[in-house]
């Protein structure tokens, strides 16, 4: 398939592949006579790997390192799985954070309407005690 057809396939965009083949974070891509990019589904199922990393919040510096791992011709699983658990733990702390921060706005939701009586009933308080002054 085409980069077009790959885009359309992966939901990223031509230049978007065309990036990550630049930055190695895919294999080169062959190309036929007229110089036309012929993606297939091994290069779809490397996109769509770095495509899942990179939204979950992977750098660019740790796709390089793993994929650098992972297509060298020397056996390096331990570190490419050393690697993997690292990104997991980074990747848990960020989906903890944004849950405190979910669970913080889902208590501010909830007691909306009691935290803004409280608010104003203060305000209204520091409002007369400054006229009164």
């Amino acid at each position: 398939m085409n980069i077009k057809e790959a885009s359309a396939r992966t939901g990223l965009s031509s230049s978007t592949i065309r990036y990550y083949e630049k930055e190695a974070l895919i294999p080169p891509i062959d190309r036929n006579e007229n110089g036309i990019r012929e993606i297939d589904d091994r290069i779809i199922r490397r996109i769509n790997f770095v495509k899942i990393m990179r939204a979950a919040g992977m750098t660019i510096e740790a796709l390089k390192k793993y994929i650098d791992l992972f297509d060298s011709e020397k056996n390096h699983k331990q570190e490419e799985l050393k690697l993997l658990k690292e990104q997991k733990l980074i990747m848990e702390e960020k989906r903890d954070d944004l849950q405190a921060a979910i669970n913080h706005l889902d208590y501010k939701i909830k007691h909306f309407d009691d935290h803004m009586l409280q608010t104003e009933a203060e305000l209204n308080q520091l409002e007369k005690e400054h006229y009164e002054k």
